[in-house]
């Protein structure tokens, strides 16, 4: 188990969007004090009655929220000019952190449809006030690549950060990745072991990269599944006749996310770097992550929600628009085996943190692939639902406490991405991101309702004990009794530092290392 301390006619489109924005997330929802403006910030809030949780564990307290910080945490706190939210009978803990988000992506020929305005909004609404979203580059060019999202997430209206994916090696990609470090505040970088022809680095590249992150102090992070093999599976079941969506399953089986984790982890074992491993999917590719790190290693392994909650059947269903919904990569697998083998995991603390890989495409979009489920473009929903997804698989079933859930749906991402504890932490000067959450409020979740632009949720039907009531990002009640209040354009980048809690005693233990070695040899 790793412990880590401590987005005339062009007038008209113009007009309509901004009426369907005020329609979905209206600037004035719900009632507030004098002391709250427009956009939802609120010099001074308390939140009365509930139980503060947080990863070290729960206690009775008020919380007192002033200018966008926690000033105070304890009893009878009382404060005559702060609007008061009642949180009796509740969970008073930190936001949300998705350490997993793709928002506005341009993928296999489409754009995701949520951008950083509608996939944050959501994202408030289920509790989540912070994410790390993935940028890509243009054409290998990291720089510019960067630029290109900061021009997107000007919509946003939350807390996020990113990370940055490497597509391709050379001189140029190496010293671009100190100034993506040290001038756009990216502490992580991506390595793409599949999507071969696309998205693909070789063993070589992925090694030089993450040797590169360890001099810089960023951490590297890999999708695992074994690229030229999945390449040939796709071939090979293609040809074979299948055409749909459950070619997609049964071209990049369960053994390829193993063989791929495994190699990662035993390159960054070699050289001895800290290693994240993202959408942790598969039973196999888990044990390898345990392995690793009961030899010693420095491996961060992330489940995501639906990988602990669906089941890979939905991807033979009979309706190709709802078969196409599960399209992801790598794929979702049985529930029984693997997404409760992932549970286990999770509960042990052998995994560690909970993603989404938010990334969606409609059902327009997906049905690119009616006839050829290799270019389905690959995604599903979550980051509305993440945090509600997780206390009813994990708190309801006994299997996690609320300081559990507190630390693999917030503090630990804090911790790994070096932002704790700023955030992830209801305490004194902390951000003021924290959600309330009522255990006994059932609802069920339903594309009808949720607040992402996907016509489609691969949740659909969920019946949810314990719910969000209110969502506090950075002193703004954006979310409450059912309501969103969210302004475009309020959000805020976060840079992150280099040199996190995974790269503590990792100068000694390479010192260690090289000392073992009783080499080089003095001959005479």
């Amino acid at each position: 188990m790793i412990s880590i301390g401590h987005v005339p006619r062009k007038r008209a489109c113009a007009a309509l969007l901004a009426m369907v924005c005020i329609l979905v997330f209206p600037t004035k929802s719900f009632s507030q004090s004098d002391t709250c403006k427009a956009d939802g910030s609120c010099s001074r809030i308390l939140i009365k009655g509930g139980t503060v949780v947080n990863a070290h564990g729960q206690e009775k307290a008020d919380v007192l929220i002033v200018d966008g910080k926690i000033q105070a945490v304890g009893l009878d706190i009382e404060d005559a000019d702060a609007q008061i939210v009642e949180a009796s009978g509740k969970f008073v803990m930190p936001g949300g952190i998705d350490p997993h988000t793709h928002l506005e992506m341009p993928f296999m020929g489409q754009e995701a449809i949520d951008d950083f305005f509608s996939g944050q909004a959501a994202a408030l609404a289920g509790g989540t006030t912070m994410h790390i979203d993935f940028a890509l580059p243009i054409n290998g060019d990291m720089r510019k690549g960067y630029e290109n999202y900061v021009q997107k997430s000007k919509k946003a209206c939350m807390d996020y950060a990113f990370h940055m994916a490497v597509t391709k090696w050379d001189d140029e990609v190496s010293k671009d990745m100190e100034w993506i470090v040290n001038e756009a505040g990216i502490n992580s970088f991506k390595f793409f072991m599949a999507y071969k022809g696309a998205l693909m680095v070789t063993d070589d590249q992925l090694s030089q990269g993450m040797l590169r992150c360890k001099e810089l102090g960023a951490v590297p992070m890999v999708h695992a599944e074994n690229g030229d093999l999945v390449s040939l599976g796709q071939q090979r079941v293609f040809d074979s006749g299948i055409t749909g969506p459950e070619g997609h399953y049964l071209s990049r089986p369960a053994v390829l996310e193993t063989e791929a984790t495994a190699r990662a982890v035993r390159m960054a074992e070699f050289l001895g770097s800290p290693l994240y491993v993202v959408h942790v999917m598969s039973e196999g590719a888990m044990q390898e992550v345990v392995a690793a790190n009961a030899r010693g290693g420095r491996v961060i392994g992330e489940p995501i929600a639906p990988g602990l909650t669906l089941d890979q059947s939905n991807a033979w269903d009979s309706n190709f628009t709802r078969a196409a919904a599960y399209v992801m990569s790598p794929p979702i697998r049985s529930l029984e085996r693997d997404g409760m083998a992932l549970r286990r995991a999770l509960a042990a603390g052998h995994l560690h943190l909970v993603g989404t890989d938010h990334a969606v495409f409609n059902t327009k979009q997906k049905s690119v692939g009616r006839d050829d489920f290799r270019v389905i473009p690959n995604g599903v929903n979550g980051i509305e639902e993440r945090m509600h997804l997780v206390w009813d698989s994990m708190v309801n079933t006994g299997m996690m406490t609320p300081s559990d859930f507190v630390r693999v749906t917030s503090t630990q991402a804090a911790k790994v991405f070096n932002c704790f504890p700023q955030k992830g932490l209801i305490a004194a000067g902390s951000d003021a991101d924290v959600i309330v959450l009522d255990p006994s409020v059932t609802h069920t979740i339903s594309a009808s309702t949720h607040h992402s632009r996907i016509d489609i949720n691969v949740f659909e039907g969920f019946n949810i004990k314990g719910k969000v009531t209110s969502t506090i990002s950075r002193g703004r009640l954006v979310w409450h009794d059912g309501k969103l209040n969210v302004a475009e354009g309020s959000g805020r980048y976060l840079p992150l530092k280099p040199f996190g809690p995974l790269y503590d005693g990792v100068d000694s233990r390479d010192a260690a290392a090289k000392a073992a070695q009783n080499a080089p040899v003095n001959r005479t």
